[in-house]
């Protein structure tokens, strides 16, 4: 659904924001010959986890980078909050909290100094961002380790603040590209715990970049992508129905042909 115009009681018009917290349709994308993305269209919906699923290389990455605008998309739409990302981009932006894969704190600051810094690019004066950096350590548990430097901090509790600084300006899409990358077990249910905790709390729109089966839940929404195609989107009972397989490993590698737990782990 995108942003559409109702009637006040003055009768002027006035902008409803989108249910949807993301909309592609129909996008593409190539590096040189090779096409990477053909033709995905992917709808986020507010208040859903919906899980982005595919092999490395699948195009996860640069499907991310499209709606980050790190690359401009040469076809197709991208809408955030009902925003053309291409027309209104600041607007749109300015809705979405993003976790890259690579990790990208100032080891050598404290976590209450990384979400500073994050905070002046997004315009947020010093007092705002004080309040909004103890919020924000406070969801992911890390209120009382404010003034360590990162350096100090295990890779579980880094992403941990790496989540933090993407809340704080408040943005309504959250983007995770293999956010539990590198990270024990342990740490990874923590991660998705925060993670699934906001969409129920905040109503949040969460796409989660992945190719581990195992963190997909039964409720969750999934987007099979495989060599820059879609070859699902649904919820999972629909996923295990289409591809007449009795879990979600077996129906993953029945798509992709994905020869072995290690791809399809």
């Amino acid at each position: 659904m995108t942003t559409i115009l109702s009637k006040e009681a003055d009768g002027a018009a006035a902008h409803v924001p989108s249910a949807d917290a993301l909309i592609v349709n129909g996008v593409g994308h190539s590096f040189g010959d090779k096409r990477v993305l053909d033709n995905v269209s992917i709808t986020v919906p507010r208040g859903a986890f919906t899980v982005l699923l595919g092999l490395n290389g699948a195009g996860k990455s640069t499907l991310f980078a499209l709606v980050t605008r790190l690359y401009d998309n040469v076809s197709g739409e991208i809408r955030i909050l009902g925003h053309d990302l291409r027309r209104k981009p600041t607007a749109a932006l300015q809705r979405l909290g993003v976790v890259f894969q690579s990790r990208t704190l100032d080891s050598d600051l404290t976590l209450e100094q990384n979400l500073f810094y994050h905070a002046a690019l997004h315009g947020i004066r010093k007092a705002e961002a004080k309040t909004r950096a103890v919020e924000a350590l406070t969801t992911v548990g890390l209120a009382d380790r404010a003034h360590e430097k990162i350096r100090n901090l295990s890779g579980g509790q880094a992403r941990r603040v790496e989540i933090a600084r993407s809340l704080l300006h408040r943005p309504a899409l959250l983007l995770l590209d293999e956010a539990t990358v590198g990270l024990d077990i342990g740490s990874r249910e923590s991660v998705l715990s925060i993670v699934r905790g906001l969409v129920e709390r905040e109503g949040m729109g969460v796409l989660w970049a992945t190719h581990l089966i195992d963190e997909i839940a039964p409720t969750d929404r999934v987007v099979v992508l495989h060599k820059g195609r879609i070859l699902y989107t649904g919820s999972v009972p629909g996923l295990l129905e289409v591809s007449g397989q009795p879990n979600i490993r077996e129906a993953f590698r029945s798509m992709t042909g994905a020869k072995d737990t290690a791809e399809a782990a």
